[in-house]
């Protein structure tokens, strides 16, 4: 895409002309994430993380949208079943202002 383009967003917040196959229905893809177990549903998200920046870059729109579907039903899951996850002081807003150069955004395993 040349520098300077700008693309007009609907309301999905895709760009327009990406909404034209809402028509078909949802298409679901994979085992329903209720149905996985914890071991399964982790090696799912750690797929889809790692295939994301591909599929953004190069995927076709369908493909964009059904990437972001399973992300989503993947992610939402797992919050599910993780309401109390740790979350590192550094992943929130507050956190990222004041984290130094030198600290982990990532929590620590108690006691270390």
């Amino acid at each position: 895409m040349p520098l300077g383009v700008v693309l007009r967003c609907s309301g999905g917040g895709y760009p327009d002309g990406m909404d034209e196959h809402e028509e078909r229905g949802d298409t679901m893809t994979g085992v329903d994430p209720d149905r996985l177990d914890d071991q399964q549903l982790m090696k799912e998200l750690e797929t889809i993380h790692r295939t994301r920046h591909d599929t953004l870059l190069y995927g076709s729109n369908d493909a964009l949208r059904a990437h972001n579907e399973r992300m989503a039903q993947l992610e939402g899951e797992f919050l599910r079943r993780n309401p109390r996850r740790p979350v590192a002081a550094g992943r929130t807003r507050e956190g990222a202002r004041e984290r130094g150069s030198g600290e982990s955004a990532t929590p620590s395993a108690p006691g270390t």
